[in-house]
């Protein structure tokens, strides 16, 4: 009777091998593969990267200038109007119709949408930035921990709005007039919108670098002799990317509801300048005759809220070694 232990061993080995041989599985591609398997996130990550181009480029497609008179053409409803009411009045030079100063709307969304959109992903930079930094500065050195943390806790239990709205009315002259209305008012809704925003992400850094210095591997380079910068750039940073990167994306979404509301508000923008909350703003007088002037910006900032928030829950998901399976 033939031994089965060679057999065994032989087997083993082959296996061995081929393991071996087998290249090593890359851990982004292990994170692409998860992303994928998130439909929404795919959706909404492909529609944010649309609307970003379309209000990039869209200038160059649909040429017409977003702040030109046209009163013999004010009030043209957009084209798919003609479906419930076949007596409006439009125009197919302006898809979307125009205000009651002959604005054409398409062109505004357009420039809204990038004023938008560039005051979000800013505003959301500066949210990440300071958030990490007391984040970690509180995580790491114990003695920052309660002072920065207290912090932390007053600026949360400050009422926010209010706070927006007296930062912009005392700083808005002197802005303006040293950078222009449009750039002044820029940095002011963005410094306004990132210094009030940070709390959420500097809390969730410090919890992760707490868990995080305790590790082995953060142990051992401490006991090599590398420095508290040394470890916090190549040990612990690298490490709390994952909850970074999701907390940057509903940092987005909020800094572009925080514009639009400020907008809405008439504490935003010159009137001459297009966003997506000042056309909701300058739409509800006359909301009941042309209800899609409210409708239009209205699903813009909807839809792209929406897909950043999926596209955060797709990025939770695939950044987390646990739901990945690793």
């Amino acid at each position: 009777m033939t031994d089965p232990v060679p057999t065994n061993l032989q087997a083993l080995s082959a296996l061995q091998n081929a393991e071996l041989a087998t290249p090593p599985r890359s851990q982004w591609r292990d994170v692409w593969l998860q992303f994928k398997s998130h439909k929404g996130a795919l959706i909404g990550g492909s529609f944010l990267v649309l609307i970003t181009l379309a209000v990039l480029f869209g200038n160059w497609i649909w040429r017409l200038d977003p702040n030109q008179l046209d009163i013999r053409n004010r009030d043209l409803r957009p084209i798919f109007t003609v479906l419930w009411d076949g007596s409006a009045k439009v125009s197919w030079g302006n898809p979307l119709g125009t205000d009651n100063l002959g604005r054409d709307l398409l062109a505004q969304i357009i420039a809204g949408g990038r004023a938008s959109m560039a005051v979000g992903w800013a505003a959301m930079l500066l949210t990440m930035l300071i958030g990490t930094i007391i984040g970690v500065l509180a995580g790491f050195f114990k003695r920052l921990d309660g002072p920065l943390m207290r912090f932390t806790d007053l600026v949360l239990s400050l009422p926010i709005l209010p706070l927006m709205l007296v930062a912009v009315t005392l700083f808005r002259q002197p802005l303006r007039s040293n950078f222009g209305p449009e750039t002044g008012m820029f940095i002011l809704i963005v410094a306004v919108i990132g210094v009030t925003s940070w709390m959420q992400t500097a809390r969730i850094v410090r919890g992760d670098i707490l868990a995080l210095k305790e590790r082995e591997f953060v142990l051992a380079a401490r006991a090599s002799g590398t420095t508290s910068w040394g470890i916090i750039s190549r040990h612990l940073l690298p490490n709390v990317l994952s909850p970074i990167m999701v907390s940057a994306t509903l940092g987005l979404a909020t800094a572009i509801i925080t514009e639009s509301a400020l907008s809405f508000l008439g504490v935003g923008f010159p009137s001459d300048f297009p966003t997506w909350g000042k056309m909701l703003a300058d739409a509800v007088p006359r909301m009941q005759e042309y209800p899609e002037r409210v409708m239009l910006p209205g699903i813009m900032i909807s839809l792209t809220v929406l897909s950043v928030n999926y596209l955060g829950d797709g990025l939770r998901d695939a950044l987390d070694p646990r739901i990945r399976g690793r």
